[in-house]
């Protein structure tokens, strides 16, 4: 336990979205303090990610806060001098029916008018592009160069390492226990192991987050989800994009995978339906199903040996869509969770967004991002590239 006591702001969480969110609170000179579950940062649901980061969405919000973050993570080792990773591979969302092609089209207006730098290609453009992608059927696809992939671990240590030079304390193996709001107030935090002063509070505790909301009486509409991944052993370098299929297979709703810069191929596969529950333990049934999505759309990988497989949880939300900002009726209670399995790529932009909150600087573009973030939403603008 800290021997100070009073603190600008608590975190609870220093997953994908607590960590960079201490960073840049702590570098604005607030005091801050973390507090975690577990052992380490980043043990929850963070490291059971596999890197993806693109600005490539169907919300608005989520388009402008992805590419903040594209912003952060591409200069973080020039600006700080730790490596992370960082490769600007571009994202690709591949066709192979109607409507796929017309679901991607469709959003490309609003993508461009948002500045993301994205275009579709026709069939022999996307085989140029990818030579080993399965021709047959192929329409083409959308690609987006500035996405990319870091390492979920090694960003998530180098947030943590700046935060904490900025000033920021984190305390680990620290359980959130109750929270003072009197007169709908947040006035303090008591852990198992202390109590602590201060007017703000940002639940960031991912698939977890829901058990937080009920200290205060929020019911949050967060719920963990399983999916499971997988890394395969080192190749020679074949293609640069995360390939993305959102066409839904038996037991699947969608297909994805990129290669590593050290030549390993990472996949993944949303399960359908929904696997609910905090499962972190990797079943039998995953190899056999990605293998297959994975064969069909990249035949040439049929015989590359897979290393290993894991599980984790994405803290999921009715409609796809982080929930962020101010919760009505508990002043200086924040929220920045829901990330449905995009937290890593999200959470340098949503710790900006939050910080220009607690200071009161918000530009025009981060109240509409938190506008449509809100948790009194309707929860029908659906995510449409999960």
């Amino acid at each position: 336990m800290s021997p100070q006591t009073t603190f600008d702001v608590i975190i609870a969480g220093a997953g994908s979205m607590g960590t960079p969110t201490a960073f840049f609170l702590a570098q604005a000179g607030l005091k801050v303090l973390v507090l975690d579950s577990r052992p380490s940062n980043g043990q929850g649901s963070n490291k059971h990610a596999i890197g993806g980061i693109r600005a490539t969405h169907s919300d608005p919000a989520k388009i402008l806060l992805c590419s903040n973050s594209i912003d952060i993570f591409s200069h973080w080792q020039a600006e700080h001098g730790q490596d992370i990773e960082w490769k600007a591979g571009g994202y690709s969302f591949v066709a192979y029916d109607d409507a796929t092609e017309k679901t991607l089209k469709d959003l490309l207006d609003m993508q461009r008018n948002l500045g993301l730098n994205i275009n579709w290609l026709d069939r022999q453009a996307f085989l140029e592009l990818v030579p080993d992608i399965n021709p047959r059927d192929l329409h083409g696809g959308t690609y987006s160069p500035e996405d990319g992939s870091a390492s979920p671990l090694k960003a998530s240590f180098a947030f943590y390492q700046e935060a904490v030079r900025y000033g920021a304390i984190f305390q680990f193996n620290e359980v959130v226990t109750s929270i003072d709001t009197a007169a709908n107030k947040v006035r303090s935090v008591t852990t198992n192991k202390g109590h602590y002063s201060t007017n703000c509070f940002i639940n960031a505790a991912g698939s977890w987050s829901a058990e937080i909301g009920r200290l205060v009486g929020l019911d949050l509409p967060v719920k963990p989800d399983a999916h499971e991944a997988g890394i395969t052993e080192a190749v020679q370098p074949m293609f640069d994009p995360m390939i993305v299929d959102i066409r839904s297979r038996p037991g699947s709703s969608n297909f994805y995978f990129y290669q590593h810069p050290s030549g390993k191929v990472i996949f993944c596969v949303t399960p359908n339906p929904q696997i609910w529950g905090y499962l972190d333990r990797d079943t039998s049934a995953f190899l056999p199903l990605a293998s297959k999505r994975l064969i069909e759309t990249m035949p040439k990988l049929a015989n590359l040996r897979v290393r290993r497989t894991w599980r984790g949880t994405y803290p999921m939300t009715p409609d796809g869509n982080p929930i962020l900002g101010e919760v009505e009726g508990i002043e200086g209670f924040l929220l920045a969770t829901g990330a449905c399995g995009q937290g890593f790529m999200l959470g340098p932009g949503v710790g900006k967004l939050l910080t220009h909150l607690v200071q009161g600087a918000l530009s025009e573009q981060e109240r509409q991002c938190l506008y449509r973030m809100r948790l009194d939403r309707d929860w029908t603008s659906m995510e449409k590239l999960k």
